[in-house]
């Protein structure tokens, strides 16, 4: 026979669970952030082709944007990035100097989130 705290306890647990699922699934859906991504580049870098290749292909596996800027269009970029190109950021913070694979940038892009 029971004092009627185990119905309670059942109860309280099958409250907490479907609160917890409720919280845990909305926590989720702001983890959907939409990353800003730039490419630090210059016409005729092969290196740079690549990389902006490599974020062509991820695009749909992530929640990012991403564009180019051309380090030779601004003389201080120019010289800021001049022997560093590509380069990337993620979020404003510096990620990779000249090379990054697929794997390599999935996992910076969720590292920030």
């Amino acid at each position: 026979m029971g004092s009627g705290k185990e119905s309670y306890q059942v109860e309280a647990s099958a409250e907490y669970t479907q609160f917890h699922y409720q919280f845990s699934n909305a926590s989720n859906l702001g983890n959907n952030v939409m990353h800003d991504v730039v490419v630090y580049s210059r016409k005729g870098c092969h290196l740079c082709d690549i990389v902006k290749q490599t974020l062509a292909e991820v695009q749909g596996d992530a929640d990012f944007e991403w564009r180019e800027v051309d380090i030779d269009a601004d003389p201080e970029l120019r010289q800021k990035f001049n022997d560093e190109v590509p380069v990337v950021f993620i979020d404003g913070r510096k990620a990779f100097k000249y090379r990054m694979d697929q794997r390599q940038f999935l996992r910076a892009l969720e590292a920030r989130t």
